[in-house]
């Protein structure tokens, strides 16, 4: 840190225990935005009596911690959040250092533009013959349970054309049930995060019991491919014969964990996200039409291709909005390694940062009417009016996720493949409000009842 930097810093608001507490237990991610609102989107530390986070809000100063200086922000094991992480993850694609260089250098280029677009014909084959399957539902007048149908959706689609059919379908929703399971039961010691993993704590039984489930599924899989020394390039196979930094087949732990980060990666953003889609749709008539006229005008009645999905325009901007508001990786803790200075803030060595793509996403200092949903944000007109690092629904810098391109080809698909066959009436219109959990998810289940195009007339 320079000497100019250090006459100019300054020491960081506190948002104090009394105020911070009672607003976190009533409304923990409105209470968020509140503290970033207040403190104008400078940097603030929030008093939580043990644990007393950086929060991290304005575009700028994301882009230094996520990009700019990311060496000095790190996934550290040792940080407070981070060790409820590792219990599922472990060391790999999710670590730091020569660990996680291996696995990048291993997984991306299963992830390139040019790889995830030659999928598409599998993708789009999978999707359509998982939506048909809702014909009968649809035609009984059956209100479908959303979020379990787009799990099945997702799953049968990247079990094909990522994993090669080597987990099946019942055995990926198992894994997605277990990992909802997690998700929710790692809420208690992200809300105390300073409590050791030795102290027993609510939740830490089924989170246990979940992973076990994922470990009775994933490891023999993992441990067959290894055997065999699989020559395929899906995820397992490609692990099977990854190498760490020192050109040493990696242990089958770190296969493992790799194996469930990217199960985890390219299936939950997914369902996750669009089970918000459609009580939005429901709300705003206006952009449901518009979605139902470009697919018509685009697709029309034959097999959805890669060229069509680049000409949905508005459907992309319909995306980029939703994951605006519900981006499902919602929390990017970071541990400073030495001082540093961010936003003229000083921030010393060892400290716990919160950056949130939630929380920077709905600044009314970044966006306008930031609560309201509005895809023209995105559109041609407008899109460049905001700075990088206001919108990061996939986090930024060197540990980007992967999968965001596959995610925005997958969810056009599975979106443009139902409103080609269904209208729809969402059960409950009211939106659900988010629950806080390892990853966003609706607090509430999401049903609607679809009618066929052909029948709807």
């Amino acid at each position: 840190m320079s000497t100019v930097q250090e006459v100019a810093a300054r020491k960081a608001g506190t948002v104090a225990f009394h105020r911070a507490v009672p607003r976190l237990a009533r409304d923990p991610l409105g209470a968020l935005v509140g503290f970033a609102e207040q403190a104008g989107g400078e940097v603030v530390r929030v008093n939580l009596g043990a644990f007393r986070p950086y929060l991290i809000s304005d575009p700028a100063d994301v882009q230094y911690v996520l990009r700019d200086n990311a060496a000095n922000f790190t996934r550290d094991g040792k940080g407070m959040l981070w060790r409820s992480v590792k219990r599922l993850f472990g060391e790999g694609i999710l670590a730091e250092g020569q660990v996680w260089a291996a696995s990048r250098n291993t997984l991306q280029p299963l992830f390139t533009s040019r790889r995830v677009d030659a999928l598409v014909d599998g993708l789009a084959a999978s999707i359509h013959e998982s939506v048909e399957r809702l014909d009968v539902p649809a035609r009984a007048g059956t209100p479908v349970d959303l979020g379990a149908e787009l799990s099945k959706i997702v799953c049968g689609a990247i079990m094909r054309v990522l994993f090669a059919d080597k987990v099946t379908v019942p055995e990926a929703l198992r894994i997605v049930n277990a990992q909802n399971t997690i998700a929710t039961a790692i809420v208690f010691r992200l809300v105390v995060p300073f409590v050791p993993n030795g102290v027993p704590m609510p939740g830490d039984r089924p989170f246990r019991d979940a992973v076990q489930q994922i470990d009775d599924i994933l490891l023999p899989i993992v441990r067959a491919a290894r055997e065999r020394g699989d020559e395929g390039d899906d995820i397992i196979s490609t692990l099977a014969r990854a190498v760490d930094a020192q050109g040493r087949p990696i242990d089958e732990r770190q296969a493992r964990n790799d194996t469930v980060a990217m199960f985890a990666t390219t299936t939950e953003t997914t369902f996750g996200v669009l089970t918000w889609l459609w009580p939005i749709l429901q709300a705003h008539p206006d952009v449901a039409e518009r979605l139902y006229e470009e697919v018509d005008r685009v697709v029309g009645d034959g097999p959805i291709t890669r060229a069509q999905l680049g000409e949905l325009t508005y459907m992309k901007a319909v995306l980029e909005e939703l994951l605006r508001l519900y981006p499902v990786g919602w929390l990017i803790p970071r541990v400073t390694v030495a001082d540093d200075v961010v936003g003229g803030t000083r921030i010393p060595a060892g400290s716990d940062i919160l950056v949130s793509p939630y929380i920077t996403q709905r600044l009314a200092k970044v966006w306008e009417r930031p609560g309201e949903f509005d895809p023209e944000r995105f559109s041609a007109a407008r899109a460049e009016r905001h700075h990088r690092y206001a919108h990061y629904p996939f986090g930024g810098g060197p540990h980007v996720c992967l999968g965001q391109h596959l995610f925005y080809l997958e969810a056009q698909l599975i979106v443009a493949t139902i409103l080609r066959r269904f209208r729809f009436e969402v059960t409950d219109p009211a939106i659900p409000e988010a629950q806080v959990a390892a990853s966003l998810r609706p607090k509430v289940k999401v049903e609607l009842t679809l009618q066929p195009r052909d029948a709807a007339g």
